[in-house]
């Protein structure tokens, strides 16, 4: 790790969100100040709700929190097919900067000064996608699976206007775009979690199956604590969280969520 770290000018951060804490920290003695650290994962601190820009901002105080986000499925990146994506930092020249570092013919970069909108949208989409994987592993149909991914859109957005998000951002590459590919691609870890649901499996059957966890399992409740705290109403989110904590089998969880209350459709927004 310190050869890994001692002399970089930028830090790339891709690990599992339940891990971030506890290798930042053995890496921070060795970083350089004031360099740049850019998070790639998608889940909250269990523990402590955190996202990981806070999780870097808490750990590394000399440095500058930066992540890229958006519909980036990495088995396509590695295979070099086009993709955009999303930089935020808050800081203009920031942005610029690491666009410039990230940006190339197929991998086309944006900026975004959002940070904590960008940040949800990249955890909250992973619990949806569990919600559509869920649907089509039950054959419920086209129909069902663009109504969850509407209405968790919906949720997305209200929970991320309540913590101080902008509301365009969800409708962007980090939140709409991102959802679109984690809710119909069967590249999706969340997806597949979520299928394999819908198809009569139980978590632990999943957890042997499968080499890496899907972040939106172990982020569900910590989501669900910040709906709490902010007095958001995310029905597809608690549903998702009673099912993969094994609190609903899948065919209560489905039929609640045809339960849920309807209202009016600008409400959320």
């Amino acid at each position: 790790l310190q050869l890994a770290t001692q002399s970089a000018d930028l830090l790339v951060v891709a690990i599992p969100a339940q891990q971030f804490r506890a290798v930042l920290t053995d890496a921070e003695p060795f970083l350089q100040p004031g360099i740049s650290i850019v998070s790639l994962s998608k889940g909250l601190e269990i523990e402590t709700g955190s996202r990981m820009t806070e999780i870097i901002e808490q750990v590394c105080p000399r440095q500058t929190a930066a992540l890229l986000t958006g519909p980036n499925l990495a088995q396509e990146i590695m295979a070099g097919y086009a993709a955009a994506s999303v930089i935020a930092t808050r800081s203009d020249r920031l942005q610029r900067e690491l666009q410039d570092v990230f940006h190339s013919p197929l991998f086309r970069v944006y900026t975004n000064d959002d940070i904590i909108g960008c940040e949800l949208g990249g955890v909250l989409k992973n619990i949806v996608a569990i919600a559509a994987g869920m649907s089509d592993g039950l054959g419920a149909g086209d129909n069902t699976r663009s109504a969850i991914i509407t209405r968790g859109l919906a949720e997305m957005t209200r929970l991320g206007i309540a913590m101080g998000a902008k509301s365009e951002t969800f409708a962007g590459l980090a939140g709409l775009g991102d959802l679109i590919a984690t809710c119909t691609s069967e590249k999706s870890r969340n997806h597949t979690v979520g299928f394999k649901l819908g198809q009569g499996m139980t978590m632990s059957d999943i957890h042997r199956d499968m080499y890496m966890v899907a972040e939106g399992v172990k982020s569900a409740p910590a989501v669900m604590r910040l709906a709490e705290q902010f007095k958001v109403e995310m029905p597809i989110a608690s549903e998702v969280t009673q099912l993969v904590t094994g609190q609903r089998d899948i065919q209560q969880s489905f039929k609640a969520l045809l339960r849920a209350g309807i209202g009016r459709e600008d409400e959320p927004f």
